[in-house]
């Protein structure tokens, strides 16, 4: 085990799209636990598209990351020194708040036992973690997709759209997918998607949407904003639903005033429904929901695919390749080797 923590720690407020100097990597102690708290080792460090909003000074929907703080995010890791009864060590877990850095101290609160039976560890940031959870209730609690329904997803290859693409099809829904370049649609089509549209070759998304979806879009999973979004306000079929989840097009405006064309006459006479989500207000019901994930995995219907750099050093390099899609699938860092039977 190291016997150094290291951590990335931000240095400066980005201006538009951050740069890899927007953070430092340097070198601490390594904390000890308190009473009911466990030391906890990173195996996985995740990045996700919320972290653009977090490295703000801008209000947000939770606190953000304060010059000098450890960057936030998520890992899967494994228990050294445990303080609290309930979790010991060697053990195996999650937790949103875990930072970008190697060891951290947590408690209870928010962090999740992950359990390899259901899957692969680095899993839980992924299909069996926020992305596929927020895709699961996306799709099943604000689109309400029945059979049937047309349901267009955009960033359709990435950690939440691949798993919302299936999870849409396996209700009996018509997914079709929106991503930026033809080698992430022919992933999709593998996924069961049943058609796609590259927004970065498409010289008129409205005309392109028109003509794959004739008879108008039911369901719009939004994880861009955006042209995409603008798009498909014009072609909404009658009671729509649009999921707002994203806005990782605004990642280089982002504190600038998102100024477009103004659509409420094309909801007014779709009699559409327009909804932002935030995945923890189904935290009661995570559980049932990743076990519907897992099964649906074990029996061949969902699959996914990883993004992983091995080294923290990556984390600026992932964060970035997130924000200007050059990922393809779920963007992972791998800082350690898992414990030995853990994958």
């Amino acid at each position: 085990m190291r016997n150094t923590n290291r951590q990335w720690r931000l240095k400066r407020f980005p201006d538009g799209l951050p740069s890899e100097d927007d953070w430092a990597l340097v070198e601490g102690a390594i904390p000890e636990p308190g009473e009911a708290e466990f030391l906890v080792r990173a195996i996985y460090l995740s990045v996700d598209p919320y972290m653009r909003g977090r490295i703000s000074p801008q209000q947000n929907y939770a606190a953000g990351v304060g010059l000098d703080d450890v960057m936030q995010g998520g890992a899967v890791g494994e228990i050294v020194r445990s303080n609290h009864p309930d979790f010991a060590v060697g053990e195996l877990v999650e937790n949103i708040g875990f930072g970008w850095q190697d060891f951290a101290v947590l408690g209870a609160p928010g962090t999740t036992k992950v359990d390899p039976a259901l899957g692969p560890i680095s899993a839980y940031l992924s299909y069996l973690g926020m992305p596929g959870l927020t895709a699961y209730f996306g799709i099943t609690e604000v689109g309400q997709v029945k059979p049937g329904d047309t349901v267009v997803i955009s960033a359709a290859s990435g950690a939440v759209g691949q798993v919302a693409g299936q999870v849409a099809l396996a209700l009996g829904g018509h997914p079709i997918a929106v991503a930026g370049t033809d080698e992430k649609l022919a992933w999709c089509r593998e996924l069961g998607y049943e058609a796609g549209i590259n927004h970065a070759t498409t010289p008129d998304l409205v005309a392109a949407l028109a003509e794959t979806c004739p008879n108008g879009i039911d369901v719009y999973f939004d994880n861009t904003a955006g042209p995409i979004h603008d798009a498909v306000m014009q072609n909404l079929a009658l009671n729509a639903r649009i999921i707002i989840c994203g806005l990782i097009s605004q990642a280089a405006t982002f504190g600038q005033p998102d100024i477009g064309a103004r659509y409420l006459r094309n909801l007014l006479v779709a009699r559409a429904r327009m909804q932002g989500m935030l995945v923890f207000d189904w935290a009661d019901r995570y559980e049932t929901a990743r076990a519907q994930l897992a099964a649906w995995a074990k029996a061949g219907t969902l699959r996914h695919r990883e993004d992983v750099l091995v080294g923290i050093e990556h984390m600026p390099e992932a964060f970035l390749r997130l924000l200007t899609g050059r990922n393809f699938g779920k963007q992972l860092v791998q800082v350690a080797e898992p414990p030995a039977g853990a994958t």
